[in-house]
């Protein structure tokens, strides 16, 4: 936290690169006020365009590979083009059972050939470009969600609104 704000980052983007950009996105539209998560972008086709570059764990509308614009103060503020991709995000809960599905969850994700990216030890943003090599993902934490040790979402419920 700095000055009052809550950065998240990404440590490790999917898409890491020699020339690479990053810019914000205020949090708040989504509910997560004095939040900016830091995006990695690299430029796109399009003068002043950026293909984004990492998989977000709080922004909603915006996945992997999308395409967007960003204002003068480095926020992105508009999104241009969807890139077909989604970002399923799963958070584990404290206490941790027993039985922890985090060592699953990595073992399903490498063997589908699935990105991801983690956030601490609790957070986990997924790529998918394909639904259909999911079902593995699925059943590894499906005992942790029944149970209430851990939740998940799509990051496409919701569009994505600039600040």
């Amino acid at each position: 936290m700095i000055g009052g704000i809550t950065y998240v980052s990404h440590e490790v983007p999917a898409w890491r690169g020699e020339k690479h950009y990053i810019a914000m996105v205020d949090l708040a539209p989504f509910d997560l006020p004095g939040m900016l998560e830091q995006i990695w972008l690299r430029e796109a086709d399009v003068e002043g365009s950026y293909e984004v570059c990492c998989i977000p764990f709080h922004v909603y509308g915006l996945a992997l590979g999308d395409v967007v614009q960003k204002d003068e103060s480095d926020t992105v503020d508009r999104l241009i083009r969807k890139s077909g991709r989604r970002t399923l995000r799963v958070l584990f809960a404290e206490p941790r059972p027993s039985v922890d599905a985090r060592s699953a969850l990595r073992r399903a994700v490498d063997s589908a050939g699935l990105l991801s990216e983690w956030n601490g030890d609790r957070l986990v943003a997924i790529d998918v470009s394909d639904l259909s090599v999911m079902q593995p993902v699925f059943d590894c934490v499906q005992g942790e969600i029944q149970g209430g040790t851990a939740f998940w979402e799509w990051s496409d419920s919701r569009d994505f609104r600039p600040a």
